[in-house]
């Protein structure tokens, strides 16, 4: 039988990374693109500009 996985294992304060999405139009094709990347909860602001 599976073990089943405690929470009480988690320690900190949560997650503290978010993942942001950005549509950019590709210059050379004309298509948009996703470009996904992991920042600190406290830059998501700063890299939605």
């Amino acid at each position: 039988m599976a073990k089943k996985t405690v929470a009480s294992l988690q320690k900190g304060e949560g997650r503290t990374y978010s993942k942001v999405i950005k549509m950019e139009k590709s210059p050379k094709t004309g298509a948009y693109v996703f470009k996904e990347e992991m920042v600190p909860n406290e830059a998501v602001q700063a890299a939605l500009k």
